[in-house]
């Protein structure tokens, strides 16, 4: 049977000692990112070799000793160590040629993405786990933890702490009923429309919070910096982040499980987001159009969420033994999923599809999924060229469109 690793989040139950220690955890694993990432730089700048993770373990044990960076003796060493074969990956993954669009790596922020792994020393029993150098520390859970424990990540998200468990689990790969497949259009009025005529409505979490976003920014623009009702200010921002943040991962998680569960292969768009959602702003010699209009849309994009559906569903079905597989989605919103015929006429709105050869009519979006099934199944499916710069016409009003059973 095959083994599967996944991740538990949850909440820690941290007193006010714990998280200034885990603060300076953190701080610590953060300064050591920088330091080590400013000497690679610098090394690169000057034509040399970069230092790889057994050199920069070297100099880490040479700055605990120094008085000027002591500090670092008080984090555990594997946490540090660990945050060292992080920024080598980083290093690795901008130089593979096989992704393009790796770059590298970049000084990390206070506050952005503080985390820490522990890759050893850590217990669990029941729902308290001991952290080294940390002690036992409770935590909130919402459903059992099955699974060998491998190792803990604990990060800051707003004013809480979360513990991400990594655990290792024996799967029994049980696949989908029958040979279900099904192709998927994605757009943004309509998040998703299936094959078979199902049409899910978008949670849209960032455009239902935006006004309560913008009204707390402006609070906070009006406060001193610094001061204290500036960092309570700050901290009901960012949990209102984390909240838009939850609605949108619950959305897809249970769309991409139900999606998983019931369909052995499908089939979906080699949508170039980064492309799509580029800004339009342009530059002083060549000025952008629209650049209203764009920004609202790639809001929109971003607010959907289709790369990180897509990366659930690879997993998930992967876990069934099933497959996810992208198509060419080139013409599949003008072709006719009846007759084949192809013209840009046929589509007489964003929601209204209708053949001018056959007389088909149609959802647009339930059509172009159909197409997109076609093409899966004949065989012609590729990888979408990411680079090309291609971009979908974006969805605007379309009708029928149901909220998605939660």
């Amino acid at each position: 049977m095959p083994k599967i690793r996944k991740a538990y989040k949850v909440r820690l139950k941290a007193n006010t000692e714990i998280e200034k220690k885990l603060v300076r955890f953190c701080g610590s694993a953060r300064f050591l990112w920088n330091k080590s990432l400013a000497m690679n730089l610098e090394r690169l700048e000057n034509r040399q070799t970069i230092l790889w993770y057994h050199e920069l373990a070297f100099w880490l044990t040479l700055w605990k000793r120094s008085d000027e960076y002591g500090f670092l003796k008080e984090c555990p060493s594997q946490v540090l160590q660990q945050k060292l074969m992080d920024l080598e990956r980083a290093f690795r993954d901008s130089f593979d040629r096989s992704q393009p669009r790796k770059r590298l790596p970049v000084f990390k922020r206070k506050g952005r993405g503080d985390g820490i792994r522990f890759p050893q020393g850590f217990k669990m029993e029941g729902r308290r786990i001991f952290l080294p150098k940390i002690g036992w520390q409770g935590f909130y859970q919402s459903r059992p933890i099955k699974g060998t424990v491998k190792n803990i990540t604990v990060s800051s998200s707003g004013d809480r702490w979360h513990a991400f468990i990594q655990v290792e689990q024996t799967i029994e790969s049980v696949p989908p009923p029958g040979e279900s497949e099904i192709g998927i259009d994605a757009g943004i009025k309509c998040f998703a429309a299936f094959s078979d005529g199902t049409l899910v409505a978008g949670a849209n979490s960032f455009r239902r919070h935006e006004d309560r976003l913008a009204m707390q920014q402006g609070k906070l623009s009006r406060k001193k910096k610094g001061s204290q009702n500036w960092r309570e200010q700050k901290r009901r921002i960012s949990r209102l982040h984390h909240t838009i943040s939850n609605v949108r991962s619950d959305f897809l998680h249970k769309l991409s499980t139900a999606t998983s569960q019931n369909h052995a292969k499908v089939f979906v768009e080699g949508l170039n987001i980064r492309g799509m959602s580029k800004s339009a702003h342009g530059t002083i010699e060549k000025p952008g159009r629209n650049v209203r209009a764009k920004s609202g849309l790639n809001k929109s994009i971003l607010d959907q969420g289709w790369g990180e559906f897509r990366r659930q569903l690879a997993y998930k079905l992967d876990w069934k033994g099933g497959q996810l597989v992208e198509v060419d989605y080139r013409y599949t919103s003008q072709r006719c999923s009846c007759c084949g015929y192809t013209g840009k006429q046929n589509k007489q709105s964003q929601a209204v599809f209708k053949c001018a050869a056959c007389g088909h009519e149609e959802n647009a979006d339930v059509n172009a999924a159909r197409n997109i099934l076609t093409i899966g199944q004949t065989g012609i499916a590729c990888q979408a060229n990411r680079s090309s710069g291609r971009q979908q016409e974006p969805a605007r009003n379309r009708e029928g469109v149901m909220p998605v059973a939660s």
